[in-house]
């Protein structure tokens, strides 16, 4: 954030879309039944307020916390996952009040004249872990069928949302590459960092991610049922969790329908497919004799530049695919204001250098790559966020249509277990050359 006001304008839009998106909530439904993917909404919201005033008020300026039993209730490094239905969580109208003492804390500090390096820093630092949590919170509404979340950024598309299809592929040149993030960025996350040099051999990669029709092929030519198109590891989800087809996907007559949030509507076929974990994503790939893309692959086709002879890339990389100037909504579908995916050959003005469409924004893309450190890795204050998953996670590329645009650029890694299928996740694939 370049300056005060900017980033206590976060401060208060990230505290506002997290309110937006359980304000319509029974206090049943902020409970919730207890699944291994989601958290129970109202420990959660807590959570989020607790997370920035430990690491604003507490760590950054060293202040007292504002309830002595913050750390027992909300401290998700030190509480198992499934004990936390059975805190003895305040109610809502406490939580609520608890999470307006912490923010009105954190803007007042913000309003100080003298602004401490590390205020500042952990003050984005937690806007973005509440940005994060917010896209879980929709995640967890889809999960649950609760109705669709009322945004206040919702609006019309430009006709992007009955764009079309946009097949076929384009071919990156081959060469060295700086994968990751670069020192001068203003931030990043410790896994991003820092840029380092790997060697790309050329490769051809889809224009577009994989489409709901493009996928319900695979779906209607037996994919789920052939053992010969999954790895080991994914015929053995496969088995346990008896999927055969995408799942919030149904039979509808001779066609299928999907669920979206609490209603069935028939597929977009010109959507990208969302809601897919990675072991669907390989299986897919087999089949269409195609593959991931590896993350290196992935981040040269969106923030590469081929050279002057147009046989090799460029040392120079785009912030975004399209140049440095920040997300648009003409350039990609973040920040909720569809209220979901749109057609793949929607938002033109978001291309690539080489071509490449909806890089950023629509859904997350997976790739072949698992999670795993860049050379020279050092954990950031908050330790727990990237080294405990590295080696059982896949590495996602690009954000989807709820995320935060504030938190995405090229070099962003977001990372979920291959057997995930509830996160607004796709792919593309590249040719097998």
């Amino acid at each position: 954030m370049s300056d005060r006001g900017e980033l206590e304008r976060a401060v208060v839009d990230a505290r506002r879309r997290t309110l937006a998106l359980v304000a319509d909530l029974g206090d049943e439904q902020l409970r919730g039944p207890r699944l291994a993917i989601v958290n129970p909404l109202l420990w959660e919201i807590g959570h989020v307020a607790w997370f920035q005033e430990l690491w604003v008020l507490r760590h950054a300026l060293g202040e007292a916390p504002i309830r002595a039993d913050g750390d027992a209730l909300w401290d998700s490094s030190a509480i198992a996952h499934d004990t936390r239905w059975d805190l003895p969580l305040p109610p809502r109208p406490q939580t609520l009040r608890y999470m307006a003492e912490v923010c009105d804390h954190v803007q007042d500090r913000l309003g100080r004249p003298d602004l401490p390096a590390a205020l500042a820093y952990f003050t984005l630092y937690a806007t973005f872990h509440e940005d994060m949590h917010d896209e879980a919170f929709t995640c967890t509404r889809q999960t649950l069928g609760y109705r669709t979340p009322a945004l206040s950024e919702s609006r019309e598309t430009g006709g992007a949302s009955e764009a079309g299809a946009w097949t076929g592929d384009v071919r990156v040149p081959g060469g060295p590459f700086m994968l990751g993030a670069r020192p001068d960025e203003p931030f990043v996350f410790d896994n991003e960092k820092w840029a380092h040099p790997v060697m790309l051999p050329p490769f051809a990669i889809a224009r577009a991610p994989v489409t709901q029709s493009e996928f319900a092929e695979f779906v209607e030519d037996r994919g789920y049922g052939r053992q010969e198109l999954w790895s080991d590891a994914g015929w053995h989800w496969r088995g346990e969790t008896s999927a055969e087809q995408p799942l919030y996907w149904r039979r509808a007559g001779r066609s299928w329908e999907r669920r979206d949030f609490d209603r069935w509507v028939p597929l977009e076929p010109h959507r990208p497919v969302i809601h897919v974990g990675w072991f669907e994503a390989e299986a897919y790939c087999k089949w269409a004799r195609r593959r991931l893309p590896m993350e290196s692959e992935w981040e040269a086709a969106a923030a590469g530049e081929p050279d002057a002879s147009g046989r090799a890339l460029s040392s120079r990389k785009r912030r975004y695919p399209w140049g440095d100037a920040p997300p648009s909504p003409e350039r990609a579908n973040v920040d909720g204001g569809a209220l979901g995916c749109v057609d793949v050959a929607g938002l033109a003005a978001g291309d690539s250098a080489f071509g490449c469409r909806q890089m950023i924004g629509n859904v997350w893309e997976w790739t072949a790559s698992d999670f795993s450190p860049y050379p020279g890795f050092v954990a950031d204050a908050y330790r727990d966020y990237s080294q405990p998953w590295f080696g059982t996670h896949k590495v996602l590329r690009g954000g989807c249509w709820v995320t935060r645009a504030r938190l995405l650029r090229n070099t962003w890694r977001n990372f979920y277990p291959p057997d995930r299928r509830d996160v607004g996740a796709g792919f593309r694939t590249c040719a097998v050359e």
